[in-house]
C-alpha cells in the first residue's frame, strides 16, 4: 500500500510503542512478585498467576486477531487494543486485592494480545517488499527487547517505590499512544466484515489455553 513517508513513520512509531509496552508486561511483574505476596499475604503459587495469566489470554488473542484483524479497520483495532490495555493497567495499579490484581492483568493482557499481530500485519502492507526484512527487524527488536528489561526495570523500581509504579510508569505511555493514535493513525488494512466462526473460536481458545497452561 502506497502512503506518504511521514505517514508510514508515525504509523510505525505508534505501533511500535504500543507493542513494546504490551510485551514489556509479560515480564514487569516477576521481580515484584515478593512485595506483592507480602502486601497483599498470598503464597507464591497464587502470585505467580499474575505471570502465567497475562501469556495465557496473550497466547489466546493472538489467534482470534485473525479475525478481528479483518472486521475493524486499522485505527478502530489499534486504539481500541490499546484502550483495553490502558483500562488493566489502571485495575492493576489501583486494585486494593489481589482478585482485582488479577483482573487488571488479564484485560492488560487482552489488549497486549492484538497488538502484535496488528503490528506484523501492517508493517507488511505498508512496507514495499524489498523493505519487509528491515521492518521485520524492528518487529524482532521489540519482541526480544521489551521482555528482557521487564525484569531489570521491575527490580529497580520495586527497590525505590511501590510496585504499583510499574503499572503507572505504563499508563502515560499508553495514553499518549490513544491520543495520538486518535488525531495521525490511518486505516491501512481492509475491512471484509467476515463471519464469526464461533466453534473455531472456542476451539482455538481451548488449544492454545490448554498448550500454554500445560
Amino acid at each position: 500500500m502506497a502512503i506518504s513517508r511521514n505517514k508510514q513513520s508515525t504509523i510505525v512509531a505508534l505501533l511500535l510503542a504500543g507493542a513494546f509496552i504490551a510485551i514489556l508486561n509479560q515480564t514487569l511483574m516477576i521481580t515484584a512478585i515478593p512485595p506483592i505476596m507480602e502486601e497483599m499475604h498470598i503464597t507464591a503459587n497464587s502470585a505467580q498467576w499474575l505471570t502465567t495469566v497475562f501469556m495465557l489470554v496473550n497466547g489466546i488473542m493472538i489467534p482470534i486477531s485473525a479475525f478481528l484483524l479483518e472486521r475493524f479497520t486499522t485505527r478502530q483495532l489499534f486504539i481500541s487494543a490499546m484502550s483495553i490495555f490502558a483500562v488493566g493497567t489502571l485495575v492493576g495499579g489501583i486494585a486494593p486485592n489481589f482478585e482485582l490484581l488479577l483482573l487488571g492483568r488479564i484485560i492488560q493482557s487482552g489488549g497486549a494480545g492484538i497488538m502484535l499481530p496488528l503490528m506484523t500485519t501492517v508493517f507488511l502492507m505498508i512496507f514495499p517488499v524489498n523493505k519487509r526484512g528491515a521492518a521485520m527487524g524492528l518487529v524482532g527488536l521489540v519482541i526480544s527487547f521489551a521482555p528482557a528489561i521487564g525484569p531489570a526495570l521491575s527490580g529497580w523500581v520495586t527497590s525505590q517505590f511501590s510496585w504499583r509504579v510499574l503499572f503507572f510508569i505504563i499508563l502515560p505511555i499508553a495514553l499518549i499512544d490513544i491520543l495520538v493514535a486518535f488525531f495521525a493513525l490511518k486505516n491501512v488494512t481492509e475491512v471484509s466484515k467476515p463471519k464469526m466462526d464461533v466453534i473455531s473460536i472456542v476451539l482455538s481458545t481451548l488449544g492454545f489455553g490448554g498448550l500454554l497452561y500445560g
